[in-house]
């Protein structure tokens, strides 16, 4: 997806909190909006280049939105809207292995006590519940999942497997929001029970599946599978 709203670099200084960064553009210090509850301090140090996206919306309190960072020489998208968009994009254009067969694809629906990022199905109406987890946090060529606590992360991994069990197909995917990434693995120091449903999710057939992301400052689409390690 091309991202076709104006896009600047800055220099981040500080996040005050989970929706707030102040950044130097011009050589003035601005409040950003951070379009991501993650903690991405790896990633946020004061310093780094970021990329902003200008808003379009007279009424907002911030001008730009905080979408990207450099990490040395790497480029990690942070928006946590981009995952959805890009992975709706791929299912669309048959890029995601093993759901190619689904041709109609609907966004955010409810199953159990679960709103799930997609449901697909085809003209033999078969079902397949699919839930998008956008993965930032990275270390040499290693991503990981979460990067805090997540209850709610852990709750649609057990409601896939329900899914599962009553004759749907179900899967989750991890999407790393950048490139030269080549293993994935639960995040079991920051969240033990994630993983542990992860891996308990797999067992019992939900699809666990990774990929990584071409992206540049202004466009990012999902590339190629990544190896998961549970």
């Amino acid at each position: 997806m091309i991202i076709k709203e104006k896009i600047v670099k800055a220099e981040f200084i500080k996040r005050p909190n989970r929706f707030q960064a102040y950044i130097k553009l011009n050589g003035e210090e601005s409040m950003v909006h951070v379009p991501n509850t993650g903690r991405c301090r790896e990633i946020l140090i004061e310093g780094c280049t970021v990329i902003l996206r200008e808003g379009n919306n007279d009424k907002r309190k911030t001008k730009y939105d905080l979408i990207a960072a450099y990490k040395g020489d790497k480029l990690i998208n942070i928006d946590s809207q981009i995952p959805n968009k890009v992975v709706y994009e791929a299912l669309i254009n048959k890029k995601v292995l093993g759901l190619e067969k689904y041709n109609i694809v609907m966004r955010e629906k409810t199953f159990g006590n679960s709103r799930f990022d997609f449901k697909l199905m085809n003209s033999n109406d078969e079902i397949y519940y699919l839930e998008v987890k956008g993965v930032t946090l990275e270390d040499k060529g290693k991503a990981k999942f979460p990067d805090a606590p997540t209850e709610r992360g852990t709750k649609h991994l057990n409601e896939l497997v329900e899914a599962k069990r009553k004759g749907y197909g179900a899967g989750v995917l991890f999407l790393m929001q950048m490139d030269n990434i080549h293993e994935f693995m639960p995040h079991d120091d920051m969240d033990k029970n994630f993983g542990e449903a992860l891996r308990n999710a797999y067992k019992n057939g939900v699809d666990v599946m990774a990929y990584e992301c071409l992206l540049g400052e202004d466009y990012i689409t999902l590339n190629k599978s990544v190896k998961v390690k549970l």
